[in-house]
């Protein structure tokens, strides 16, 4: 699992952060995951087996990576875009972290479209992984259905908490930009 999460925080990070900070992205995703993963394992939902627990957090973690790069990236592309109101923001008396924050919710909610979108349409047009896979295995479809409810629940979760640790740290100035993104540094 922590091979899966360094390389979950490294591929989001080098989206939309220099090089060198990119592992940093671990964090949102770590802090999504693990706890949701032991609240799981704790209620006895999931039992604390490889076979198990690895599909499991592959698929949260799939979803915290995907929501942080979409975040990051889009909240870089925004800062980019929108430098001047950041100015304007600081220059009216606002914190460095708040006057990025104000430019940078708009990229939480487009980071999040995805997963809205796949949720909405599950078993209409997607066929649902946890679903399909335990049915095939023998589960009763009512079991299958209730896992597949965890897994959807689960990764909304993991990606409105993992969205929120990355713009958190972007806000605070953990990710530099990238070249031919911001080239000012977000916060001082």
């Amino acid at each position: 699992m922590a091979v899966m999460l360094g390389v979950a925080g490294f591929t989001a990070g080098r989206r939309f952060t220099t090089r060198g900070r990119a592992p940093v992205a671990v964090l949102p995703i770590g802090v999504a995951v693990v706890p949701f993963v032991g609240v799981l394992v704790a209620a006895g939902v999931v039992r604390l087996e490889g076979l198990v627990l690895i599909p499991i957090s592959g698929i949260l973690i799939g979803a915290g990576l995907t929501a942080t790069a979409l975040a990051g990236l889009r909240a870089m592309d925004a800062l980019a875009l929108r430098w001047g109101e950041v100015e304007a923001a600081l220059a009216l008396g606002m914190s460095p972290r708040d006057a990025v924050l104000e430019i940078c919710r708009p990229a939480a909610v487009s980071a999040l479209v995805p997963a809205l979108d796949q949720t909405r349409t599950v078993g209409l047009v997607t066929l649902p992984g946890a679903f399909v896979g335990m049915l095939m295995a023998g589960a009763s479809p009512l079991a299958a259905g209730a896992v597949q409810l965890f897994v959807l629940t689960g990764v909304l979760l993991v990606q409105v908490i993992a969205i929120a640790g990355c713009l958190e740290l972007l806000a605070r100035g953990v990710f530099p930009p990238r070249e031919g993104h911001l080239r000012a540094r977000v916060c001082q």
